[in-house]
C-alpha cells in the first residue's frame, strides 16, 4: 500500500529513485512467463485493488482500497462485490485523508479478514465477513494509525496487522478481541511516509516490508509466540509493497509501486521480473497459487488502468 495520490511530489521522487536502484526488464523474465492482464477495473468507481488472496479454485479475493470493498474475481475475469464497509461520517485517515481498506486474508471456512483505516475510533481496525454474512469489526486499532498488511495464522487462531504510520505489528485473536503490539523497532518505522507494510507468515516467522526504507524484514516467532529479533533480509527496493513466497524456500516476489515486481532471492539479491511493459500500473501486492502469479495494480501513480495481471511461474 501507499495510495499517496495526495503526495504527488513525494511519490514521483520515490518512483524515480526506485527506477535507478534496479535494472528494469522489458517483458516478463524467468521464472515468470506468459504475463497477461486478466481483469480491468473502473478507476472512476474507486476500483483500485490494494491486496489479494487466492481461493482453491483460482478465484482472486481483493480489497478495493477507496471503494471500501471486498470483491472476488472469478477465473472468468468477472468481478463480484462481496461486501462494502461502512463509510465514516468524516474520514481523517493519516497520510490519506480518506477511508482505506488494505490487507486481506481468507480462512478455510471462507471468512475474509481485512484492515480498515478511517482516522475514526468507531471504524478503524480489523473487520471480518463470513460467506453470505455482513461485515463486522472484530478488533479496534488506533485511529491515528494506518492499519495495512494482514496475515492470518489459522494454526494459532491469530491475526497479525502492520501499522504503516506507527511502524509496528499488532496481534489479535482471530475470533475477535483486544489487539496488542506484537513487534516494534526502528526497522519497522517510516522515514517519510509509510513504514511496515506488506506482511506474510512463512517458515516460522513473520515477514514484513518497509515501504520507505525499501527493505524485507524477517521476525522469528518464538516458541512462546513472542517476536524475536528483527532481521533485515533484503535492501535497495524503494516503494516496496506487498509480496508472496514462490514456494517452500525463502525466495519471494515483491510488488513495487514504481511499476515493477522483483524476484528476491534468499541471499537478498533481487531482479525485476515484471514491469510496466507487461501491464503493471502501480502494483500493490502479489499472490502465488500453484503455478500462477497474481499481481493487482491500483494505478495510484499512473492514474490509468487499475487491473489484475497473471503470469506463469516456472518452478
Amino acid at each position: 500500500m501507499h495510495a499517496r495520490s495526495s503526495l504527488t511530489v513525494l511519490a514521483t521522487a520515490l518512483a524515480l529513485l526506485g527506477t535507478a536502484a534496479t535494472a528494469t526488464a522489458t517483458a516478463a523474465t524467468e521464472p515468470l512467463s506468459r504475463p497477461r492482464v486478466t481483469a480491468h477495473f473502473d478507476l472512476a468507481g474507486g476500483q483500485q485493488p490494494e491486496n489479494i488472496t487466492v481461493g482453491r479454485d483460482g478465484s482472486a479475493y481483493l480489497t478495493f482500497s477507496f471503494a471500501r470493498q471486498m470483491v472476488r474475481v472469478g477465473p472468468d475475469g468477472r468481478t463480484h462485490v462481496l461486501a462494502t464497509l461502512p463509510a465514516p461520517a468524516h474520514a481523517q485517515t493519516p497520510n490519506l485523508g480518506k477511508a482505506f481498506v488494505g490487507g486481506i486474508a481468507r480462512a478455510h471456512d471462507g471468512t475474509l479478514y481485512v484492515t480498515y483505516a478511517t482516522g475514526t475510533a468507531d471504524l478503524t481496525g480489523v473487520w471480518a465477513v463470513r460467506p453470505g454474512g455482513r461485515p463486522h469489526r472484530i478488533a479496534a486499532l488506533p485511529a491515528d494509525g494506518l492499519p495495512n498488511g494482514l496475515a492470518l495464522d489459522e494454526r494459532t487462531h491469530r491475526v497479525y496487522v502492520t501499522d504503516s504510520v506507527h511502524g509496528v505489528v499488532h496481534r489479535l485473536p482471530a475470533s475477535g478481541g483486544r489487539a496488542a503490539v506484537w513487534a516494534e523497532g526502528d526497522a519497522l518505522k517510516p522515514s517519510t511516509f509509510a513504514g511496515a507494510n506488506g506482511l506474510k507468515l512463512h517458515g516460522g516467522a513473520l515477514w514484513v516490508t518497509n515501504l520507505d526504507k525499501g527493505t524485507v524484514l524477517r521476525i522469528p516467532v518464538t516458541a512462546h509466540g513472542t517476536a524475536g529479533a528483527i532481521q533485515v533480509r533484503a535492501t535497495g527496493m524503494p516503494s516496496i509493497d506487498g509480496f508472496s513466497f514462490t514456494g517452500r524456500g525463502d525466495t519471494l516476489l515483491a510488488a513495487r509501486d514504481d511499476d515493477e515486481v522483483d524476484l528476491v532471492r534468499p541471499d537478498g539479491t533481487h531482479t525485476a521480473v515484471l514491469t510496466a511493459a507487461d501491464g503493471l500500473r502501480t502494483p500493490t501486492s502479489v499472490a502465488v497459487h500453484a503455478d500462477r502469479v497474481y499481481v493487482p495494480s491500483a494505478a495510484y501513480l499512473t492514474g490509468a488502468d487499475p487491473n489484475l495481471l497473471t503470469a506463469r511461474l516456472d518452478r
